[in-house]
């Protein structure tokens, strides 16, 4: 496996040395993870007895810090909980890792060009509730994989390995090559994702928020669909929900080829 550091600097974080992660549950996660290289632990008490275990398990001794003191460094607008981290950034994971015996159950989310640290912190988190094998998301147009992203995963991006593509086209490709079928999500397809058959290995690909999938993408995937609907005026998903929607889908599926079997 490839490592490229990343951090602050963007997804792909080229040249990045730290990270910084708050939150309770984002901050526990990452203590309990052992790929993540803590720099710096700053907790007020209260959190600091929230994640005893988690501090004990790793041997450290935090920092104590106020709540005023962390709203100066890391912003008012900030719910830090009481705890913040410096930490390296975790490797990348390269599509190479991701392929998967024939006929083998895998499922990989692609992200082209989501932007908003809440949404991508969001469909983290339903990947790893879902087990998805890793996320795949753009070096540009992406957002830090820290923070505000890490907070809203609540885990995930410590769960869920992340591949930050240069070039999305070519890593839809390497991921044909690796055993995926690639599935798009457009809300004008004429074929509905519930309908699909959606066992094997599937790369799950959507697009931003505002456009959608690029033309490219779209060429690079085997199939186009939508997510069912009750209709109406009212059809469109945000692309958090819409992930959710279409992983709980495919797991539904899986497990009911696994009773039949």
């Amino acid at each position: 496996m490839k490592h490229r550091s990343r951090g602050r600097s963007g997804p792909s974080g080229e040249g990045a040395l730290t990270v910084r992660i708050w939150g309770v549950h984002a901050v526990e996660a990452a203590l309990r993870n052992p790929k993540r290289d803590i720099l710096r632990l700053r907790l007020t008490d209260n959190a600091r007895h929230r994640l005893e275990a988690a501090i004990a398990a790793r041997g450290l001794t935090p920092e104590l810090a106020n709540p005023y003191d962390l709203d100066k460094e890391l912003g008012r607008d900030v719910v830090h909980q009481g705890a913040a981290l410096d930490t390296r950034p975790l490797p990348n994971v390269d599509i190479e890792d991701l392929a998967v015996a024939p006929g083998a159950d895998s499922l990989v989310v692609v992200l082209d060009q989501v932007t908003d640290p809440h949404n991508v912190g969001a469909i983290l988190r339903s990947a790893a509730a879902f087990g998805a094998r890793a996320l795949v998301m753009t070096a540009r147009n992406s957002p830090p994989l820290d923070g505000v992203l890490a907070k809203a995963a609540s885990g995930g991006l410590e769960l869920v390995p992340v591949v930050v593509a240069v070039n999305l086209s070519r890593a839809l490709e390497q991921l044909a090559g690796a055993g995926y079928f690639r599935i798009g999500l457009a809300g004008e397809a004429d074929k509905t994702l519930e309908l699909q058959k959606l066992t094997g290995a599937v790369a799950l690909v959507l697009g931003a928020e505002d456009s959608g999938l690029r033309r490219l993408t779209r060429e690079n995937c085997d199939l186009l669909c939508r997510i069912a609907t009750a209709g109406g005026d009212f059809t469109s998903l945000n692309v958090s929900n819409a992930a959710a929607v279409a992983m709980h889908a495919i797991v539904s599926q899986r497990m009911t080829a696994g009773r039949k079997s």
